[in-house]
């Protein structure tokens, strides 16, 4: 559960950071909160590595989801276009981490065999 939650605090700080910087081409002010964003989003990622998520699975799932909300929001908040090739894009790159997902999974149910097996030296 505390994965998840490092997760999620790394996404929604990372969106948050780049919809700050959105904003900041109107108001410096908004720099504070790219800052933050970016500093607190690779913050939660450091936890999240650190409680064992593998770092593949991790970047993938981040940044695929930075990807997506990004455009998503600033469709929502500043009116940037949001076409339907865009959003095709985003679905063939969510469909890429569940693939990298489902690969990390397989990988982790085939046994590994030792370097010593007599299997090796034929």
């Amino acid at each position: 559960m505390t994965k998840w939650l490092y997760l999620i605090g790394a996404i929604v700080l990372e969106v948050g950071g780049t919809l700050s910087l959105r904003l900041s081409v109107d108001s410096a002010i908004w720099f504070v909160g790219v800052g933050i964003g970016y500093v607190g989003a690779f913050a939660c990622l450091t936890l999240l590595l650190r409680a064992g998520a593998p770092i593949g699975l991790t970047y993938g799932v981040w940044a695929a989801s930075g990807v997506a909300l990004t455009a998503v929001l600033a469709s929502v908040l500043f009116g940037d276009p949001l076409t339907w090739l865009m959003s095709l894009g985003i679905v063939v790159v969510v469909a890429g981490v569940f693939l990298v997902e489902f690969g990390a999974g397989a990988a982790r149910t085939v046994p590994r065999r030792a370097a010593s097996d007599p299997e090796d030296a034929q």
